[in-house]
């Protein structure tokens, strides 16, 4: 948090504030990071990637429905000149709603380059190179870096609740899309991230929500047909594994339960 921190360097022109929410009230440390500059809103409780970044969303609409929005990790940190690079290049570019930056890891290996969806057979990949243009449409952009420009919308955009944690972004793309809003990505403005440092805390927790909410963006996004053949192969191989890896099978198992209540709850059976 501390080196994200020490990478934003505020000019009054262009981004003036910096919104912390806290979604980990055992964290008092973050508390001290609160100045003129940088506003800290406590969740309560964790209420998950997209809940959490609906409650900053929504701050900053009522301060000002007309701002640039850039969503970024706590374990990612921005190069130098970015926040310039950002304001000239949606200065340049008003009519992309949605933008995505290219995503490092600290040993200069592409992270994320874009995001593609294949709906006819559900893949839903990130791209782990560069495109080749420095500016190109894409299908979705990660929540890691990502800029969202409010004079776009009408209504203040939001992440789905259902998600708590993975493809909420993807989520929030594909919605947006078919509202209409045009998504990019560009190579001009770059971030460095450490790749899961903080999810891997927790794999089990970090398997679980990865295939729920990949269920849950199928049914969202894609046919009858496609969700349940997915839904039956992760089945069928968490079965098969279930002598061999125990552990790794039944998280795969209740994740596939846990759709499936929610669905029930919802009414969304056929």
């Amino acid at each position: 948090m501390k080196k994200l921190i020490n990478s934003i360097q505020l000019t009054s022109h262009l981004f003036q504030k910096i919104i912390i929410i806290n979604n980990s009230n055992d964290d008092e440390s973050i508390e001290r990071l609160q100045n003129n500059t940088t506003i800290i809103i406590n969740s309560g409780t964790n209420l998950g990637y997209g809940k959490a970044c609906n409650l900053g969303l929504n701050w900053i609409y009522t301060q000002n429905s007309q701002a640039i929005v850039w969503l970024i990790n706590p374990d990612a940190y921005l190069l130098p000149y970015s926040l310039e690079k950002a304001h000239h290049f949606l200065a340049k570019n008003p009519e992309f709603s949605i933008l995505g930056t290219t995503i490092y890891e600290p040993t200069g290996k592409i992270w994320f380059g874009g995001g593609k969806f294949i709906p006819e057979t559900g893949k839903i990949i990130p791209n782990e190179f560069l495109l080749d243009t420095e500016t190109s449409t894409t299908d979705w952009v990660t929540g890691c870096s990502m800029l969202i420009n409010f004079k776009n919308f009408k209504n203040c955009p939001e992440f789905d609740e259902d998600y708590f944690l993975y493809y909420e972004d993807f989520d929030f793309c594909r919605r947006y899309v078919k509202q209409g809003h045009k998504i990019a990505i560009t190579q001009t403005i770059s971030v460095i991230h450490k790749p899961s440092s903080i999810t891997n805390k927790n794999p089990e927790l970090k398997l679980e929500y990865s295939i729920y909410s990949y269920l849950l963006s199928l049914e969202k996004h894609t046919n009858k047909p496609v969700l349940i053949y997915r839904l039956l192969r992760i089945t069928i191989v968490a079965l098969f594994y279930l002598p061999i890896n125990y552990k790794i099978a039944s998280i795969k198992l209740k994740a596939i339960g846990k759709f499936i209540r929610h669905n029930r709850r919802l009414g969304r059976t056929k």
